[in-house]
């Protein structure tokens, strides 16, 4: 059994709570006080999570986004909130700060992409370098890839077009590839200071698609949930070894809440 601050103090090793940003709400934002043997690290803490973590015995959630993000002003039973202190089950969420953090969401990111030796950009939260790939990519080719691979890394698996991945090509070859995970589309300014050739990210809306291409940058909208999904799998491996005496799992209810046609 390990205790619940225990556990938070580790986790505030791998995301220090001063890489967030201003407007975040990052730490343990749930405290029932009671120690735990099992986490279930997510990117989400949705009542499904809750509902998987009580049946695993898990005395901790360590989410990505934050559980209680604007003010409560009132509180019910349908609340995650309530659901998670009813359930006696405590919340970590660590957000930009494990967006920034070495070996957080950003570079596990690069790693599925073939990015050599990643660096930060965008005030630390990105992570852009040179491709691993023989010869230069395509956008479109590498959009097909990140659809391949963040495919695989969903629960379940998916097949297909089940990742929705949408690009705009600048019609040259990407060998330095730019990543910020969720809703990085208007990063494009920084992604071209640092010399990339191409921006992944997950959400870019449609002018932030008409900058970039008036800009000569590529760009890739690989979906919220699949370029932050993966994480959750890396950080129950480094909380396991980070912390003597617990089990950590990965959620396998933690859904893309978007139904695809």
């Amino acid at each position: 059994m390990a205790e619940i601050q225990a556990i938070y103090q580790a986790m505030a090793r791998m995301a220090p709570p001063e890489l967030a940003e201003s407007w975040d709400n990052v730490g343990l934002l749930v405290d029932c006080g009671r120690p735990a043997a099992r986490a279930l690290t997510a990117l989400d803490i949705t009542p499904e999570v809750v509902e998987e973590a009580r049946q695993l015995g898990c005395g901790v959630i360590v989410a990505h986004h934050p559980v209680i993000f604007s003010p409560l002003k009132r509180l019910d039973r349908r609340d995650v909130a309530f659901l998670l202190v009813q359930a006696g089950i405590s919340a970590i969420c660590m957000h930009t700060n494990l967006d920034a953090a070495e070996g957080g969401v950003n570079e596990v990111l690069a790693e599925i992409l073939g990015i050599r030796d990643p660096v930060p950009f965008a005030g630390g939260c990105g992570r852009v370098g040179e491709l691993d790939a023989v010869s230069p990519l395509t956008v479109p080719e590498l959009a097909r890839l990140a659809q391949k691979e963040l495919a695989a890394r969903c629960v379940p698996p998916l097949e297909g077009p089940a990742v929705q991945v949408k690009y705009t090509d600048n019609g040259r070859p990407v060998r330095r590839l730019a990543v910020i995970s969720g809703s990085g589309g208007s990063m494009f300014e920084e992604a071209l200071a640092v010399g990339a050739d191409c921006l992944l990210t997950g959400e870019a809306n449609h002018h932030a698609a008409c900058d970039a291409r008036r800009l000569g940058l590529g760009l890739i909208a690989a979906g919220h949930y699949a370029t932050e999904y993966p994480a959750a799998a890396a950080l129950a491996r480094r909380l396991e070894a980070a912390v003597p005496g617990l089990e950590a799992v990965a959620s396998q209810t933690n859904r893309d809440p978007f139904t695809y046609l």
